[in-house]
Formats: C-alpha cells, sequence, structure tokens
C-alpha cells in the first residue's frame, strides 16, 4: 500500500523539477494541493492507468487549472505516462501544456483553466453519470481564490439542485490568491456557512493530514441526497520554507539555484 505523506513529498519533488525545467508555472497552488491530489490518486478513486478511458473510472477536474503540475505529478507518478515527461513541461509541441488538456494528457478528465469552469463541468459530468445509472464518482479540486467566480456558485446550485451526492467537491483553502490574501482581495468566509446555504454537506479538515483526508472522503460517501464538500486547510507552497505562506510564489518558478534548496528540504521530509 502506497505511504500517501511519501507519495505526497515526491509529487512535491516533481513539481519542483518540472516547474525549474520550464522556468515557468504555478509553484503555491500545486504544492498546497499535494497531499489532496496524493490521497485522491494512491487511495481514493477507481482509476486505471493502463486504460485512461474506462467508462467506469472515477472522474477527477482540476478546477483550478493552473495548479496542473500537481496533477501531472500525480499521473506520472502513476503510471499515465513516463515520468521523464514532466521535465518538459510547459515546451512548445508538448502535451503537458500550462493547463491540462484533456485531449492530449492519458487521465486529464477535463481541460480547465479558466477559474470557475471546472466545478461546473464536474457537475455535469455526476449529473449524467446519475442519468446513466453509473457507480462512478466525480471529484473536484477548487481553490479558495477561485470562489469568488459567480459560476461557481451557479454550480453549487445545480449539484445541490440535482442531488448530486455522487460529487465530491475539495477546496484548496489555503488563504492567498496572486494578488494577496483572499480576506484583502476578495474575501469568500464564511465558507462553511455559505456552502451548507447552497445546499451542501460541508467537512473539514487539515489539507496536510492524509488521514484525515481519507477519513472525510469514506464519510463523503455515506451521504446521501446532497453533493458534498470538503473545507481542506492548506499552507501556500507547503514543503518549500521560502515558498510558504508567500503569495509571490503564486506563479514564480524557482531558479535552478532555489529549486536546489528547495529539494534538500523536500528531500529531508520523513514520512
Amino acid at each position: 500500500m502506497t505511504n500517501l505523506k511519501e507519495m505526497a513529498c515526491q509529487i512535491r519533488q516533481d513539481i519542483i523539477e518540472m516547474l525549474a525545467a520550464a522556468k515557468s508555472g504555478h509553484p503555491g497552488g500545486s504544492l498546497s494541493a499535494a497531499d489532496i491530489v496524493a490521497v485522491l490518486y494512491f487511495s481514493e478513486m477507481r482509476i486505471d492507468p493502463e486504460n485512461p478511458s474506462w467508462p467506469d473510472r472515477d472522474r477527477f477536474v482540476l478546477s483550478k487549472g493552473h495548479a496542473a503540475p500537481v496533477l501531472y505529478a500525480a499521473l506520472a507518478e502513476k503510471g499515465f505516462f513516463p515520468r521523464e515527461e514532466l521535465l518538459k513541461l510547459r515546451q512548445t509541441g508538448h502535451f503537458l501544456q500550462g493547463h491540462p488538456d484533456m485531449k492530449k494528457v492519458p487521465g486529464v478528465d477535463m481541460s480547465t483553466g479558466s477559474l470557475g469552469q471546472g466545478i461546473s463541468a464536474a457537475a455535469g459530468m455526476a449529473l449524467a453519470g446519475k442519468i446513466d445509472n453509473k457507480s462512478y464518482r466525480v471529484y473536484c479540486l477548487l481553490g479558495d481564490g477561485e470562489v469568488a467566480e459567480g459560476l461557481v456558485w451557479e454550480a453549487a446550485m445545480a449539484a445541490a439542485q440535482y442531488k448530486l451526492d455522487n460529487l465530491l467537491v475539495i477546496l484548496d483553502n489555503n488563504g492567498l490568491q496572486i494578488d494577496g490574501p483572499n480576506k484583502e482581495v476578495m474575501n469568500s468566509e464564511p465558507l462553511a456557512d455559505k456552502w451548507r446555504a447552497f445546499g451542501w454537506n460541508v467537512l473539514e479538515t487539515d489539507g496536510h493530514d492524509t488521514g484525515g483526508l481519507n477519513a472525510s472522503m469514506e464519510v463523503a460517501k455515506n451521504l446521501r441526497g446532497k453533493p458534498t464538500i470538503i473545507l481542506a486547510k492548506t499552507v501556500k507552497g507547503k514543503g518549500v520554507s521560502f515558498m510558504e505562506n508567500q503569495a509571490g510564489w503564486h506563479g514564480n518558478a524557482p531558479s535552478s539555484e532555489q529549486a536546489d534548496i528547495a529539494l534538500k528540504e523536500l528531500r529531508g521530509v520523513k514520512a
């Protein structure tokens, strides 16, 4: 069985390596989501790297599409494509673009990038599953800055209206976006109250506690009649000391020297 903390640490190393090679990308929100994505891909979801289009697979939508590096790292570690491909991130003519492309990347279920649209697509997938009597579940990772988009709340209303209990949204609640703290740019609190008011089950956990994330996802499977959201409290840039809680690392790639420092820190992490 995969050690989820070790896998999350490996995913973080992959993120740093690919962004340093690309000299471009978004480290902060990719690093904050590594534990969440590790639990999804190595414990929670029913997926088959040998058959990415398996009709009965669980679906995952990275609504905050700029955090593509965390998804690419998980897909590579899971075996959807060779790990060496990660170092070609954002290279012209290569399939690992700055945002996920479902037509080019094995294992990507929805192309994302325009904030707010991913959760809408995820709700549509979940509704299709209900209509078709399918057992698959749909998982969606949402950014906390992203919830300033009105489209998010339209999707939230629709998901509750159609009782999409096969939809689980995880909110990467790291408190920062590109322009600074969410509370200063566009305060979305109280998040729990808002999602409950929109007709959702709300669970809260530490987004870096793989055990807590696993337990919350298990609870969500047994909740009926409503969609569920997990508000996962995280640290932007988690695992790299000079990136943690720094809005400036939202969309700036590390230099080779900074990457070396970051990788030394991450390789010193014990599970």
